[in-house]
């Protein structure tokens, strides 16, 4: 049985990484099949509904893991100034020492905008993991005195900016995109 979740966990490893490197379109599963090394047997039996069963799971690990990494950061401040720009300096200080590596599992935002037309399954469960991050921030600044209308704008706010400074720490290799939004964080969250 271990045996046999490795080779889920090999798949989902792999098709997770491919698709937020290509997307969900450019990524086959004879690709995900020869980077996992699994058989193709294996694919089908732990993902019976094929590639876009395991972009749901890869999906749902995106989020899983960036909420616990959200968690950690926000904690650490002691004012939402503070909580935010550590969040955001924590995700620019890993592109420091990772290279563009640092923020796989940080965003979905290629296989969001590719699929969000074409795959409903897909598009909600991208929706749903922008819901929650961004009720992860809305409920963090609700904890330092905001405002839940202000708290809930200033949420989807400081996600579009992240995602979209990942974004652009991708293209420009280079963490100053979120260097730039932590120093306006603090423009943005003052009461």
């Amino acid at each position: 049985m271990k045996k046999s979740n490795n080779k889920r966990e090999a798949i989902l490893t792999t098709a997770t990484k491919l698709f937020q490197l290509q997307g969900f379109h450019a990524t086959g599963l004879n690709q995900i099949i020869e980077e996992s090394g699994a058989p193709k047997g294996s694919l089908y039996y732990h993902f019976p509904n094929g590639k876009e069963e395991i972009a749901l799971e890869a999906i749902k690990r995106m989020r899983e893991l960036v909420v616990e990494k959200m968690r950690e950061d926000l904690n650490d401040g002691d004012t939402p100034v503070s909580a935010f720009q550590q969040h955001v300096n924590s995700i620019a200080n890993e592109f420091d020492q990772m290279g563009c590596s640092a923020l796989e599992g940080l965003q979905i935002s290629l296989i969001a905008s590719e699929t969000a037309l074409t795959h409903e399954t897909l598009r909600v469960a991208c929706d749903a993991t922008f819901t929650d991050w961004q009720a992860l921030y809305t409920n963090r600044l609700e904890e330092f005195g905001f405002k839940k209308e202000l708290a809930q704008e200033l949420g989807i706010t400081l996600n579009a900016m992240i995602e979209g400074g990942c974004m652009l720490a991708l293209t420009n290799k280079s963490s100053n995109p979120l260097r730039c939004i932590s120093n306006q964080i603090a423009v943005l969250l003052k009461q």
